[in-house]
């Protein structure tokens, strides 16, 4: 067995990409009984990039892998693991990591797929890290991609108002002293799992004649109890991830959340005593993009200048499962 890799493990590259197709609040307002300014003040978000008809996951997917490929100054031959973070892959199988590593042109490597919904790249970050760590791998390909206009019911207001498509992806490696990841914390609440479903289409009720049209083929939500969940999870992911990492929790400079809710994040600023400039907010952009939520952010905060190197960030997430995970970085 390899040594356990005693340096610094951070990220090296960032990529992400989006649909040109944009769904506005406006469009939605012909589609189901909302309004702009019902969907703004209760969750700030107010347009959302979707797959166009013809388009798939692979086409946004494979894009956002490779640029983050070149952000990272390696090459496809560099990369000895991909982990693809999805709860909407392409197909059941074969999985989409392994048809990531042959569309990017990787050397036969370790294929992940791990689905933990909108807490996957975070799981993902952890379990890249983990494979560093422990001597496996030296540059892994994370990917978060979720393509949620694919499972919307656009005739439920409570749930098509949330949600769009994005993809983004990161490769991890040794980074210089004082850098990387410095702490983690994870977990699951498995008794909320009702709470977010997507019940058609595994294989304890596989597609039927029967079940094809069936409300159940759509994402279901129980919004309220989700809130309520995340507003607690989040927090405690972040004092507990900070105990990990060692550091205090005021030296994290910039928050890099979930974007699921824009009163859930506001509910962590007023907890830790953050500044509008020390939290990413861009869901007014993309809506929740589910795995592909963190690496937009960190995306929207370095094209800010936000997020420069030395930066010390959290990045936090929930999801169904329930699931949630946070992790503490010096970019």
């Amino acid at each position: 067995m390899k040594p356990v890799f005693d340096q610094p493990i951070g990220i090296l590259g960032l990529g992400v990409c989006v649909p040109d197709r944009i769904l506005s609040n406006a469009d939605l307002e012909k589609m189901v009984d909302t309004s702009d300014e019902w969907i703004v003040s209760r969750t700030g978000i107010r347009e959302r990039r979707i797959l166009a008809p013809g388009q798939t996951p692979r086409d946004i997917a494979i894009p956002a892998a490779r640029r983050a490929i070149e952000d990272s100054g390696l090459s496809p031959s560099d990369i000895d693991a991909v982990i693809y973070c999805s709860y909407t892959p392409d197909l059941l199988m074969p999985s989409s990591s392994t048809g990531m590593q042959h569309a990017l042109g990787i050397p036969s490597c370790i294929a992940i797929d791990q689905n933990s919904a909108c807490s996957g790249f975070v799981f993902g970050l952890q379990t890249a890290w983990s494979m560093v760590r422990a001597g496996l791998v030296k540059h892994p390909l994370l990917v978060g991609a979720d393509f949620n206009s694919r499972v919307t019911d656009y005739t439920d207001r409570n749930t098509c108002v949330l949600f769009g498509d994005g993809a983004g992806a990161v490769v991890l490696g040794a980074v210089p002293e004082g850098r990387g990841i410095l702490g983690h914390c994870s977990g699951c609440d498995g008794g909320g799992g009702p709470l977010i479903t997507l019940k058609v289409g595994g294989a304890g009720n596989p597609v039927t004649p029967e079940n094809v049209h069936s409300p159940d083929r759509f994402m279901r939500m129980n919004g309220r109890e989700v809130y309520k969940f995340a507003v607690h999870a989040i927090n405690d992911a972040l004092e507990r991830a900070a105990v990990d990492a060692g550091i205090p929790i005021s030296e994290m400079e910039l928050l890099v959340p979930h974007q699921a809710n824009e009163r859930i994040i506001r509910s962590a600023m007023e907890k830790f005593g953050l500044r509008e400039d020390q939290v990413v907010i861009n869901m007014d952009k993309y809506g929740n993009t589910s795995a592909a939520s963190i690496p937009l952010a960190l995306d929207t905060a370095r094209t800010e200048g936000r997020l420069k190197v030395g930066t010390t960030c959290g990045i936090v997430a929930f999801g169904a499962g329930l699931t949630f995970g946070a992790t503490i970085l010096r970019w």
